[in-house]
């Protein structure tokens, strides 16, 4: 009777799947259920096409949504939009029939995304960049070759760079070794800040380019251990470029979900959008390229580029490590394509939310001053270790408002997750924003609670005992977390101490 029963459960989930796929076959699967095998768990899996997402529309699929005044779904807002998507279908959703790239499925779950992280591969590949890609491998092939960086790059390529330079960028002794040139471009950029102040002791509108000026002056003193002088209180704009180079980035970051998310006409022809995305990237590597010719100059002129010292470039550590040239440019163009833009974003989201809570801004500058209690002494990464406040701060900010609102992979092999059918070559992305945003994960995620991140223990209020792992990943996780991490923390902890050392005064760069 029990194989019977067995034999009849299996008949019924096979007509059932059958007709969900229009199929009157019995796949091979259930057939080595009924001679007595077990299924896997991708055959108990609910099949792809179940997954709940918003249905696409005959040749012009979902791109139609992104469209103006046709769509409702705007780019500029893609953080309401993931929003959406989540309370309208729920942990998993996929966005399907996107003209040139394949399927996104979204993850709204932590567990989901643990499982994803915990079972990636050896050479994990992102969600594409068609339109950066095709800039590095065909249209700019001539500059990259064999060796186009790691940004829109996988397989063995991108494995092959990564192993290069991972060494010295994500060794926490190798950022160590550049606090001194990271807080001497911090000083100047608090200088620079007040000097900027009009007669109402209020910042220009565009201060945020102010704070990409530090980023650029930031990643040029350690990559290239060269001051582009774009903090210098004499002129804005020394070397005539670093504007150029501001505005690039800039334009980069604007038009690049334009050319991924809406219908793909450049594919067909050059868009005017295409256009002014070729002309930013083209800007960023002809100037990132003479600044790092000018570095390399200066290191052949003054002795063997490849004998390292604690004050050595990062520059010279990776041709140190691979003689090749191109290697370490590339790693320094991919810096700064970047770099700029989200590490001024981060820094400048901590000032603000800052300026909105004092009471926090109280226990941050109480602390620092704890640490540092002369305002000339100089930053060590000592004192920087025991601004645990500081780092809770940092932490909070980037839950709620985390720069890179979403990361993913893409799946190299049939993949079960949330219960469903994920077929190889699914973009699958997590929703790190939405994510960080929510109360099963972070109760009154709406506030601003630093102490949330401190230790069980603490005397403070609100004090965590534990928090999913993956709930907020602001750096990414894995083989493929952002290269560049330890830099950003450096020069982020470093200008927001410099910053409020003097007094409490956070609110007067906002």
């Amino acid at each position: 009777m029990a194989a019977r029963r067995k034999m009849a459960a299996v008949l019924t989930r096979t007509f059932v799947v059958g007709c969900r796929n229009k199929s009157s076959a019995v796949s091979a699967s259930v057939m080595s259920e009924l001679e007595g095998g077990e299924l896997t768990e991708w055959d108990r899996a609910r099949p792809y096409s179940e997954l709940p997402g918003p249905r696409p529309l005959p040749l012009l699929g979902n791109n139609w949504r992104f469209i103006p005044y046709i769509g409702d779904y705007r780019i500029q807002e893609v953080d309401k939009v993931c929003r959406r998507l989540h309370a309208q279908y729920g942990r998993v959703v996929k966005l399907a029939s996107l003209l040139g790239r394949p399927d996104m499925v979204f993850l709204f779950d932590a567990d989901d995304i643990e499982r994803v992280f915990r079972t990636e591969e050896l050479m994990p590949h992102r969600p594409s960049m068609p339109s950066l890609n095709y800039y590095k491998h065909v249209l700019r092939k001539d500059f990259f070759g064999d060796n186009p960086g790691l940004i829109a790059v996988h397989g063995e390529s991108w494995c092959k760079f990564r192993t290069k330079v991972q060494q010295p960028m994500l060794q926490p002794r190798t950022a160590k070794l550049y606090v001194r040139q990271v807080e001497q471009t911090a000083k100047d950029f608090v200088q620079r800040a007040r000097a900027l102040k009009d007669e109402n002791q209020e910042m220009p509108d565009d201060f945020i380019n102010e704070i990409h000026k530090w980023s650029l002056e930031s990643i040029a003193r350690v990559a290239l251990d060269q001051k582009l002088g774009c903090l210098d209180s004499d002129t804005s704009d020394p070397h005539g470029d670093t504007q150029s180079l501001i505005d690039a980035v800039t334009t980069f970051f604007k038009l690049v979900g334009i050319l991924e998310l809406k219908i793909p006409f450049w594919r067909l022809f050059n868009t005017p959008t295409w256009n002014k995305y070729i002309a930013s990237l083209d800007t960023i590597t002809s100037i990132v390229s003479r600044h790092i010719e000018v570095a390399l100059t200066r290191l052949r002129s003054t002795g063997d580029p490849q004998e390292i010292t604690d004050q050595s470039s990062l520059l010279q550590r990776i041709l140190a490590l691979d003689p090749d040239p191109r290697t370490a440019c590339v790693l320094a163009l991919d810096m700064f394509l970047v770099g700029i833009d989200t590490t001024s974003t981060a820094v400048a989201s901590i000032l603000y939310q800052l300026s909105l809570h004092p009471d926090k801004q109280q226990l941050l500058y109480e602390e620092i001053r704890s640490v540092l209690p002369l305002v000339d002494t100089s930053i060590t990464t000592q004192h920087l270790e025991k601004l645990v406040y500081l780092k809770a701060c940092i932490r909070e900010t980037l839950r709620m408002f985390p720069v890179v609102i979403g990361n993913g992979r893409c799946m190299m092999r049939d993949t079960v997750i949330a219960g469903y059918q994920i077929p190889a070559g699914t973009q699958v992305v997590f929703q790190h924003y939405v994510i960080s945003n929510m109360d099963r994960y972070f109760p009154e995620p709406e506030r601003f609670l630093p102490e949330r991140w401190l230790k069980s223990g603490s005397c403070l209020e609100h004090a965590s005992t534990k928090i999913h792992p993956f709930a907020s990943l602001p750096f990414g996780y894995g083989r493929r977390m952002c290269v560049g991490r330890r830099f950003a923390e450096l020069e982020i902890q470093t200008v927001i101490t410099k910053k409020t050392i003097p007094k409490r005064c956070v609110t007067e760069f906002v």
